[in-house]
């Protein structure tokens, strides 16, 4: 099963979520789409186990969270989501097609709505803020992109672009023009930080 799940999650890497299928991943393992269905009874339980995986290279614990450090807490536990899931991009689109459910997820979700729920959030504000928090690092993760050479590449054509805007149509864009594009780690760590604060203003009233 681990070779199975581990070479289809490469397939994906390499090729892309749509690649994913019973035959191209028997053909892949050498093996007849009949061997694979003894474990997996359609393409969405693979899909299933593949996206799981993704969640188990999460490194992310917490020990006896209290209510002085839950912010420290998410905010470490969003960067290990972003940085694993962002490894795997190709693998984390396939997270539109379902909610995880798997070993992995149920642990990482526990966790997280543990420290929430322990820090005095109330259940619906702490399911709430665990979706959000879920959702704005998979919308992240898809996009990131690793490949630095094309980064360099495709952010110095958007500097350019920005500094030759006409000053009299886009004087505001102009203005911050020699601060963009916002390298994506930024932008993630700050729009992370923006939701920490708004947590942290719900959690006093």
């Amino acid at each position: 099963m681990e070779r199975i799940v581990a070479t289809a999650l490469q397939i994906v890497d390499e090729e892309g979520a749509d690649a994913l299928s019973m035959r191209t991943l028997a053909q892949r393992l050498g093996s007849g789409t009949a061997t694979l269905y003894r474990h997996f009874d359609n393409r969405a339980a693979l899909v299933a186990h593949v996206v799981d995986r993704m969640f188990g290279f999460v490194a992310f614990d917490v020990d006896e969270p209290s209510s002085t450090d839950w912010q420290e807490a998410l905010r470490t536990g969003a960067h290990a989501m972003f940085d694993a899931l962002a490894r795997h991009r190709n693998a984390a689109r396939l997270l539109v097609e379902q909610v995880p459910l798997g070993p992995n997820a149920m642990a990482l979700r526990e966790r997280c709505v543990a420290v929430l729920l322990d820090s005095g959030f109330p259940p619906r504000t702490a399911a709430q803020a665990y979706a959000t928090l879920a959702r704005y690092v998979l919308g992240f993760a898809v996009q990131a992109n690793r490949h630095e050479g094309a980064d360099r590449t495709e952010d110095a054509q958007a500097a350019a672009t920005f500094r030759s805007l006409d000053p009299d149509l886009f004087p505001a864009t102009l203005t911050v023009a020699s601060e963009m594009p916002v390298p994506i780690e930024e932008e993630f760590s700050f729009g992370l930080e923006l939701l920490l604060s708004g947590l942290a203003r719900r959690r006093e009233v």
